[in-house]
């Protein structure tokens, strides 16, 4: 069986443990055949990324766990030369520290750019998916250091067929062996107020895609009148419906990017 991950984007606050834990596992750590020691700056072989939405008032920050993706059709491996890169059963994407030394290329290689060079050793190194802890039967360090359990190992196959989850960026055609749950999309974002111009709570707020003739998102407003509609793919036209105390209003957004329609009042 093969092996992968599945980070609940949902689950991570940023606390950088991931991070931490890896560079404990790996700086001054030789873990042949695989990897030589990892150095103690520049390189993040987990590193989180912060993905900012919106405009103020209406932001949404959302961070993204970003290990090496262990692609199936990992473009890395078709730019090493002499095998310097391979995957081995279980589906794990190693960088062969010997063969690889002075292929500087292969950093650029990576579309997710998760492959860091190492100056002192002259090689390109990312993560193993701590491999030499996988043989041993043993969780990858920095799932087992996230107290937010935000981030799974198992079975592949079981992982990416888990409800909601897909992979980053599949329009590079990589087929990663990373899934994801909740991964940041597009939002309409705005506040409801009544006719005096108060907040108004619980409104009923609904996007449909006009296309496809639709409801995908629906919400209702907060103590403070806002709402969020989440989930959302860019370049469509949607239908945004407010509906409180038998009134109704309709507005219509052709999504390009994170839209806030500001105040709509009833």
């Amino acid at each position: 069986m093969t092996k992968g991950l599945l980070v609940d984007v949902t689950k991570c606050f940023n606390c950088g443990t991931c991070m931490i834990a890896c560079k404990d596992e790996h700086y001054e750590n030789t873990y042949l055949p695989y990897t030589k020691d990892q150095p103690e700056l520049g390189h993040f072989w987990m590193r989180v990324n912060l993905v900012e939405r919106g405009s103020f008032p209406k932001v949404k920050v959302a961070s993204v766990p970003t290990p090496c993706m262990h692609c199936d059709e990992a473009p890395c491996i078709k730019a090493a030369k002499g095998g310097a890169i391979y995957k081995r059963p279980d589906g794990i994407v190693i960088i062969d520290p010997f063969k690889s030394v002075g292929q500087k290329d292969i950093v650029t290689s990576c579309p997710y750019g998760v492959i860091y060079w190492n100056d002192k050793l002259n090689i390109p190194q990312k993560c193993t998916l701590c491999a030499h802890r996988v043989d041993a039967g043993k969780q990858p360090k920095c799932v087992l250091s996230c107290p937010s359990m935000a981030i799974t190992f198992g079975e592949f196959e079981t992982l990416m067929n888990t409800p909601g989850a897909e992979p980053l960026h599949p329009e590079y055609g990589a087929k990663p062996r990373v899934y994801y749950i909740g991964l940041p999309k597009t939002f309409i974002a705005g506040k409801v107020l009544d006719s005096k111009g108060e907040c108004l709570v619980d409104a009923d707020v609904s996007a449909k895609d006009t296309a496809a003739a639709k409801v995908v998102a629906s919400v209702k407003s907060d103590y403070l009148g806002d709402f969020w509609l989440e989930g959302l793919d860019a370049k469509k036209t949607y239908e945004v419906a407010i509906s409180a105390a038998g009134k109704t209003k309709t507005v219509s957004v052709s999504l390009d990017k994170d839209t806030d329609l500001g105040d709509i009042q009833l």
